[in-house]
Parts: C-alpha cells; sequence; structure tokens
C-alpha cells in the first residue's frame, strides 16, 4: 500500500496553526517566533516531512538543475568532464541530470526535450559526430535558456564554447613525432566534420608542413575511431604496403586498435612505428608500451563549462555575448614514441 506524503497542511493540522505559518516557520521566516519553529521541525520530524525541493525552486523560477548531454557515459573522458561539472554546480547548490545521446541524432534531440521537460535551466552538451542539424540548440538560444557546448563543438550555434587547443595538440604530437626522427607519419580522423578532429588534423598538416615532410594524402585514414576501427585501419594499411613509421591517431582507442595489429604482425612499438594518441585515457598508461598521448584535462574542462553556464544565468545583460574558453593541451610523453631513447 502506498504510504500518503506529509504535507505542510498536515503538519499544521497537528500543531492546529496555518499551513503558510508551518511554510514561513520551515523557511526561518524571521516573523515566526522560535518557539514556533521549534513546534514545527520537530512535528516535521515526527512525520518524516520531505520538502518538495523542485516545486519551491521552480516557484522561484529556477529547479537549480543543470541537464548535460554526453556522447556515452561509458567513457573516462565524458565522465571526468561530468565530475568537473558537479563540483562547481553543487557548491552552488545545483545538481545535475546526465543523459546519453549514443552519437544519435534523433535521440539527442529527444534527451535534450525529456531534459527541457524536467525543467533544467540549462544545458552543458557535446554534440555527437553524427549531428547536422542544430535548430534544437537555436531555438533554446532564442527563447534564453542557457546553453553551453564543450568537447565537441560546431560554429553553426552562437553560444559559450570550452574547448581544448585541438590544433596545439594535434601540433605537438605530430612534432613529437617528428623529433623522434620520423617522417611518414599516418594519421587517423574521424570520418565526420566535429571541429576536435577538424583542428587534430590541422595541427598534423602544420607540423609536417613547419618541418618540410610533404603531406600524403595516401597515409590519412578516416573512420569512427573506435578499437575496431584502428585495428581495421592498421590492416589497410599493412595491405597497401605503404611505409610508414609512425600513427598519431585523433583517438586513443583508435590507435590502441593499431597497436594490436602491428604486435600481430611483429612490428615493434616504438623501433619499427612509434605510436601517438589523443585524450589521456586511463588505459593508456597500462599498454605495453605505455601509450605516449595529448591531455585533455576532462576535469578543468568540466569546471570551467559550469562557470560559464552560470555566467550566462547570472547575466544582467538582455542580450549575453558568447565566450570561448580554450584550455592548453599536455602531451603526456610515455614509451610508444620513444624512438632515440632506445
Amino acid at each position: 500500500m502506498k504510504t500518503k506524503k506529509t504535507t505542510i497542511h498536515d503538519i499544521a493540522k497537528e500543531l492546529n496553526i496555518t499551513a503558510s505559518t508551518v511554510s514561513r516557520a520551515l523557511n526561518n521566516n524571521p516573523r515566526i517566533s522560535e518557539a514556533t519553529k521549534k513546534a514545527v521541525l520537530g512535528m516535521a520530524k515526527d512525520l518524516n516531512y520531505q520538502p518538495n525541493n523542485l516545486a519551491a525552486a521552480l516557484r522561484k523560477g529556477k529547479s537549480q538543475l543543470i541537464g548535460i548531454i554526453v556522447p556515452t557515459i561509458n567513457r573516462s573522458f565524458f565522465s571526468s568532464v561530468i565530475r568537473g561539472v558537479e563540483e562547481v554546480a553543487n557548491k552552488l547548490n545545483y545538481r545535475v541530470i546526465v543523459s546519453q545521446s549514443n552519437e544519435d541524432v534523433d535521440n539527442e534531440i529527444v534527451t535534450l526535450n525529456a531534459l527541457l521537460n524536467a525543467r533544467v535551466d540549462g544545458i552543458l552538451v557535446s554534440i555527437g559526430k553524427n549531428m547536422d542539424r542544430f535548430e534544437h540548440y537555436q531555438e533554446l538560444i532564442k527563447k534564453g535558456i542557457p546553453l553551453v557546448l564543450f568537447d565537441r563543438t560546431t560554429n553553426e550555434i552562437s553560444t559559450s564554447q570550452v574547448i581544448i587547443d585541438d590544433y596545439l595538440g594535434g601540433f605537438q604530437a605530430t612534432q613529437h613525432l617528428i623529433k623522434q626522427g620520423c617522417r611518414k607519419i599516418v594519421h587517423f580522423t574521424n570520418v565526420n566534420q566535429v571541429n576536435i578532429y577538424k583542428e587534430r588534423y590541422r595541427g598534423y598538416r602544420e607540423a609536417l608542413k613547419e618541418y618540410d615532410i610533404p603531406f600524403d594524402e595516401s597515409l590519412v585514414y578516416k573512420s569512427n575511431m573506435q578499437l575496431a576501427d584502428g585495428r581495421e585501419c592498421a590492416e589497410k594499411l599493412l595491405a597497401s604496403k605503404t611505409a610508414f613509421d609512425a600513427i598519431f591517431s585523433a583517438s586513443d582507442y583508435a590507435v590502441v586498435g593499431a597497436m594490436q595489429v602491428l604486435k600481430e604482425n611483429k612490428i615493434k612499438v616504438p623501433d619499427d612505428v612509434a605510436l601517438v594518441g589523443f585524450s589521456n585515457e586511463p588505459f593508456t598508461s597500462f599498454t605495453d608500451p605505455a601509450l605516449t598521448t595529448v591531455s585533455q584535462f576532462p576535469i578543468e574542462m568540466g569546471q570551467a563549462a559550469a562557470e560559464s553556464f552560470f555566467e550566462i544565468l547570472n547575466s544582467k545583460k538582455k542580450k549575453f555575448i558568447p565566450q570561448k574558453t580554450v584550455l592548453q593541451p599536455e602531451l603526456i610523453i610515455r614509451a610508444s614514441s620513444l624512438k632515440l631513447d632506445k
């Protein structure tokens, strides 16, 4: 049998006072005597009264909830971003509701609407790889609902963004391989046109140019950047008989797949082929050899995204000017790329 939830009217009835007096006492209103407050709090405890914080917040015009949409929750990067958001939000008595798009355009739109129906005060989102429609996000901006993009962003939406310098990360990764003596550097990138992959690719191209290494289109492999995709790309690369001495992958997952294939074919890492990934996923320090990669500082990204959200929320201006926060990447050098130190 379902237990009836205690309300302020139940407390008022037990104490023979009005519901409005109970409400004021629970909210520590100075107009209510200490004796009455004590009696109300005592009765609330006896009756196991639980305040409806959401209803109270909505009466004030804010739910104190932030909606977060990520492509997938089972990646360390995104879970760490969420942790960073919570560290900032919780200090301001905000909580987060997290949803996954699973890289599906329609699901991302449905997820957004579900969060809005939950009365969140705003949305933080890392868009899916396949997202090519943005009117649902543009509609949020028109309605004045705070929207912050992080990591995977697009120039199709005029709103605040938090990213790392993906171009610099791509440049540093490629430059490191060049300084290790590599000249035939393969690049694994994403098949879609998400900004982060375009920028990492641009960094790769610019590093080659700066060191007078001709760009070879045949050394660029596009995929969805999962482990299985990395394996497939490596198998195609070996089958092509193309000479190469390094792989810079815009994803840790894809390059680990490539590492597996290289080992299966008795190709030594890093002696024969040096490897560099991107994201600094936890498993990268446990591969054999440990994987050189680019750190994206996800906790700091989450903190910055939350701070951007509150800047928009608390802005007194009628028209908020979008801000772009760019965090600096860091190349984490490990054994997989150290040819010259062998």
